[in-house]
């Protein structure tokens, strides 16, 4: 599968989540669309979703539903497409969003493999190929990047590190749609620095593409030490995204109030 392909095939994945074309990611020009995520969606979108801000380097496609569609046209018209996602502009869209009862929940940047720098990278402990069932009794806090508790039944491959009869590192995968599989990466903090991340990472990326699959790898912002792995196992970014939710969604994510 070439760059070309997988990134194409990306940009249907992000047309199917939002309701969109995949050409739109492609214009020079911002683009909104009414927001409507089908059945074909990423599976870890959940609503309610009220925006959803993707980029792919050429300009933002925004999806909205009614109650911001107006606000979100303004800020999307109002400044320049890379600059809808950071600070200031972004302080200007959550000052009017807050008195709709809605905020930014969430940031991320996206990544994709290169296939002249993904590479088999070495890893000084004995590696495994792991599946689904061998997956039971690792639903823990320290394997909550590799794994995902809520979603059991689409994390369908993962390879781990073994110090001994240790797991000290674990690259996991999440079957989230049709086309394209995410990884997520955890390594015993004792074990970092090691280059192990980047050995799972890099390894699992190949196994996921022997699936005829689209590996991908998600980061946030700050996250540079994420960041520095996607890179060194042979990622480069792809696209970014940004969401709206309800103010109380927001407010539950960080504890403040109950479900």
């Amino acid at each position: 599968m070439t760059n070309k392909e997988m990134l194409e095939i990306a940009m249907e994945q992000s047309a199917c989540d939002i309701n969109c074309s995949p050409n739109d990611f492609l214009r020079t020009e911002n683009v909104l669309v009414e927001l409507n995520l089908n059945e074909t969606a990423k599976k870890y979108y959940y609503q309610p979703i009220n925006c959803n801000f993707i980029s792919y380097g050429n300009n933002v496609v925004a999806a909205s539903d009614s109650a911001c569609r107006a606000l979100v046209k303004e800020y999307i018209s109002r400044f320049t497409f890379y600059n809808c996602f950071k600070a200031p502009n972004l302080f200007w869209l959550e000052k009017r969003l807050l008195c709709l009862g809605l905020g930014v929940c969430f940031m991320a940047e996206y990544y994709l493999p290169d296939t002249e720098k993904l590479k088999p990278l070495d890893c000084p402990f004995k590696l495994k190929k792991l599946y689904a069932p061998d997956f039971e009794e690792l639903y823990k806090p320290e394997w909550s990047n590799a794994l995902c508790e809520f979603r059991r039944e689409l994390d369908v491959l993962g390879i781990g590190a073994y110090d001994g009869g240790k797991l000290i590192g674990l690259a996991g995968c999440s079957a989230d749609c049709g086309k394209m599989w995410q990884i997520g990466i955890d390594v015993l903090p004792e074990y970092r620095q090691k280059g192990v991340a980047s050995s799972l990472t890099s390894r699992l990326a190949l196994e996921i593409l022997n699936c005829g699959k689209v590996p991908f790898y998600c980061a946030a912002w700050s996250n540079i030490r994420s960041i520095k792995n996607a890179m060194k196992s042979g990622f480069v970014p792809a696209w970014a995204e940004m969401t709206v939710k309800p103010t109380h969604i927001i407010d539950e994510i960080n504890g403040e109030i109950q479900k």
